[in-house]
């Protein structure tokens, strides 16, 4: 008996109310605005110079993939990130193993 009002609990909960459907529209928005900021932000990364992008982890190579890679509302900074973190680890085991060869 209980199973049975659950099920009625959640089939009328399915139906989005006219607020769930608010936020979710203000939360895809959100969304969309922020990766345009971020590919704007990730632009100016061009007008850095090799040795500054290496600072930050990063290569030419890694900015043309990532806007090659993601759609154009889709946000690119997740591929940097990955991409720098992929060279901090390859870097640190590269690191580790040199250590034990001396």
């Amino acid at each position: 008996m209980p199973e049975q009002i659950l099920d009625c609990d959640l089939a009328t909960s399915r139906r989005p109310t006219m607020v769930a459907r608010i936020v979710l529209t203000l939360a895809t928005v959100t969304s969309l605005l922020g990766a345009l900021r971020n590919r704007k932000e990730i632009s100016s990364l061009y007008d850095l110079d090799d040795n500054q992008l290496r600072d930050i982890g990063l290569t030419r190579h890694d900015l043309d993939s990532a806007f090659l890679s993601s759609a154009y509302f889709e946000d690119p900074s997740s591929h940097l990130t990955a991409a720098a973190s992929r060279r901090v680890s390859r870097r640190s085991r590269m690191a580790f193993l040199d250590s034990l060869r001396r």
